[in-house]
């Protein structure tokens, strides 16, 4: 079967926001007096956002509501990508480089709000078919439940679709949905060896995602 169809994760692939998300939740963890656990950043990365704001809730220990924490988080993310939006160099013209052959579809574990707020900023409205948070499923990453729905929404069975993805929990999503994995491994936030053996293919930069790289893989 050929990969007639590509979903694209958002941050870590078409914007450089994980230092990001992670300098803005720790600044706010901290104000209210706590700190991370050992492995907070590494769990959060591919969650949801009521599984991530539940977790700083309940297990972190802000005294906020998860709905509460979830609200004051994002609203400062927005802030930041209305004041500067950290787009991966390459990734707005490898969007539209295989959009031009394939139908494409976002799967992202950001906030509708956000995602949407990028893609206006990006120039990218109306590129994507379909675009989907994990708010919108039921589990986040790394369950494949935004995958599996991405590609049912587009139309395609999974095995007919690529992810390009960057994370751990986000290699094992698409692993688990059926897709063929391209990873492109963050430099700050490398992916488990677990995870990456997952991909088929591991590339360096979005200038080496081509329409003919896409059409090997499987």
């Amino acid at each position: 079967m050929t990969v007639r169809a590509v979903v694209f994760d958002l941050d870590g692939v078409i914007i450089d926001t994980e230092e990001v998300w992670e300098e803005v939740r720790r600044g706010y963890v901290l104000e209210h007096g706590k700190a991370f656990l050992p492995d907070s950043q590494s769990r959060m990365m591919g969650m949801s956002t009521p599984e991530w704001s539940t977790h700083l809730s309940a297990e972190v220990g802000v005294p906020r509501s998860p709905e509460q924490v979830a609200a004051d988080v994002l609203g400062r993310m927005a802030e930041r990508y209305r004041a500067d939006l950290p787009l991966i160099p390459g990734s707005v013209d490898a969007v539209r480089r295989l959009a031009a052959h394939f139908p494409v579809a976002l799967a992202s574990s950001s906030a509708r709000i956000l995602i949407d707020q990028v893609l206006e900023t990006a120039g990218l409205t109306g590129t994507f078919r379909v675009t989907l948070s994990t708010e919108e499923v039921p589990r986040g990453k790394p369950a494949p439940d935004v995958y599996v729905a991405a590609c049912e929404q587009l139309g395609f069975a999974p095995e007919a679709c690529a992810a390009v993805e960057d994370s751990s929990n986000g290699l094992r999503s698409a692993g688990a949905a059926g897709l063929a994995v391209i990873a492109v491994p963050h430099g700050v936030y490398p992916p488990a060896d677990d995870a990456l053996a997952l991909a088929s293919l591991v590339i360096d930069g979005l200038d080496e995602l081509t329409i003919e790289v896409v059409e090997k893989l499987r």
